[in-house]
């Protein structure tokens, strides 16, 4: 790892890591650029060409950012190409690493039904269903796999669309409206936040699991609005924690609003047989108006889904933009998808490997003193460092030493959350756990100890 004064540090010269140090300093936090008539006659820039997105001052932000990682001798971490199927290992450039940047959580993606379900797919159907389900694109494979998503959860319908995002976009901006209401948590998906915007209804985030200020936010605006939807996610990505769900559905109940719950990361993780945070907790899941969730995790396929009534899915089928307007699930990632729930209903022990395994993850980093955050230690362990240049560089020592997990940093997270992020599957052997923890505790412990020249650098860069 290259130092900050490290003559040989990647990709800037000494001169050109001085000269940025001054344009940050000068630049630094002046809330406004300097208007034209404030610099003079002689001194006043060109017009911005319009369609010069290089002159977006974004972009130059995000520019300038990069130009400071590589003064700090920090390699891009994002984006490296993998050889080939990513599951307990992966390969880089030739390379075997221990994976833990996979939702491959139960081990199906690459599982021989799974290949062979969406080969015979292809061989039947082609590789796509050329046109949206309600033109022509329907094919018996489509309420296959939604019948099989209804019962997963419980509930009588389903929907399948081709995006996880574009599931929740699609859905919360359709069916809410201006003059509603839509309570989130303040850590939800942005693929929530930006359905609730598309929609043009009021929203008020709660902080972060706290029911109890949910339920002040229903007392005092409920009856300020037409509709109130709750959204909730049944594991929280950056986290690894989920909500008491019972208490969220009295709520629901006690005010008359509707619940969303997201489902991406806990279908597979929670409940004994995988079907969930319904599932791990007892509940009715006819008691919740809305379940979504992804293809792309435990399903090993792509796209997203709504579960819930018949009404509603069969609304939705008719009017809901994404789905309408959209071309059906390729028939590859339908089978995917259909086999690999097959597999998860007939093999509960891959659920339970994946619960242990996460245990022992979860049991080991609190043993070795690292900060998980309030993961419940199912498939996502955080471990954070408190800013997104030590969490970058911890990723980056850990690769070193052949374990792949991945940072996330601002603005996904607020800087002082900065972590790298421990994905668990069933795939993952107890050495591989134990040794991910072990590593990364003693580069942690290497990169607090070269702290004072980090921070000095953080410093000069703000």
């Amino acid at each position: 790892m290259t130092g900050p004064n490290d003559p040989n540090a990647k990709g800037i010269n000494a001169g050109d890591r001085a000269k940025l140090l001054e344009s940050m300093r000068s630049g630094r936090r002046t809330g406004r650029q300097r208007r034209p008539e404030e610099l003079g006659n002689s001194a006043r820039a060109p017009k911005r060409k319009a369609y010069d997105f290089g002159e977006l001052p974004q972009i130059k932000q995000l520019q300038m950012q990069r130009a400071a990682a590589d003064m700090m001798g920090i390699e891009n971490p994002f984006f490296r190409a993998h050889d080939g199927l990513a599951a307990g290992t992966t390969m880089i450039d030739g390379k075997q690493y221990d994976n833990f940047a996979s939702y491959n959580y139960l081990g199906l993606n690459g599982h021989p039904e799974v290949n062979a379900a969406a080969a015979k797919a292809i061989e039947v159907f082609g590789t796509s269903v050329s046109a949206s389900r309600i033109v022509a694109g329907e094919r018996p494979f489509h309420g296959e796999l939604e019948q099989a998503l209804a019962r997963v959860h419980g509930v009588e319908a389903a929907i399948v669309m081709v995006s996880g995002h574009a599931t929740n976009v699609t859905t919360i901006g359709h069916l809410m409206h201006k003059g509603d209401l839509i309570l989130t948590d303040s850590l939800v998906h942005n693929s929530i936040a930006e359905g609730v915007r598309l929609s043009g209804a009021t929203r008020i985030n709660f902080p972060h699991d706290d029911l109890n200020a949910l339920e002040k936010l229903l007392a005092d605006n409920r009856h300020k609005f037409d509709n109130v939807l709750i959204v909730v996610e049944g594991l929280y990505s950056m986290d690894g924690d989920f909500p008491d769900l019972r208490r969220v559905v009295k709520l629901k109940q006690s005010y008359d609003a509707w619940l969303m719950v997201d489902e991406a990361h806990s279908i597979g993780a929670l409940g004994e047989s995988g079907k969930g945070i319904a599932e791990h907790y007892g509940i009715n899941p006819q008691e919740v108006e809305l379940w979504m969730g992804t293809l792309s995790k435990t399903f090993s396929s792509c796209g997203g889904y709504i579960a819930g009534s018949r009404v509603l899915c069969d609304y939705l089928k008719v009017t809901a933009p994404g789905f309408v307007f959209s071309v059906g699930l390729s028939p590859a990632l339908t089978a995917a998808a259909l086999a690999s729930i097959e597999i998860m209903e007939r093999e509960p022990d891959r659920v339970a490997k994946l619960q242990a395994n996460g245990k022992l993850f979860l049991d080991l980093a609190l043993k070795a003193g690292l900060d998980v955050g309030p993961s419940a230690g199912y498939s996502v362990v955080p471990v954070i460092v408190g800013d997104s240049v030590r969490a970058a560089m911890l990723s980056n020592q850990l690769l070193a030493r052949g374990i792949n997990a991945l940072p996330i940093i601002f603005p996904a997270v607020a800087e002082k959350s900065a972590r790298v992020r421990f994905f668990i599957t069933s795939e993952h052997t107890e050495e591989q756990i134990e040794r991910a923890v072990r590593f990364t505790a003693e580069e942690i412990e290497k990169l607090m100890g070269e702290g004072t020249a980090v921070d000095k650098l953080l410093r000069a860069t703000r």
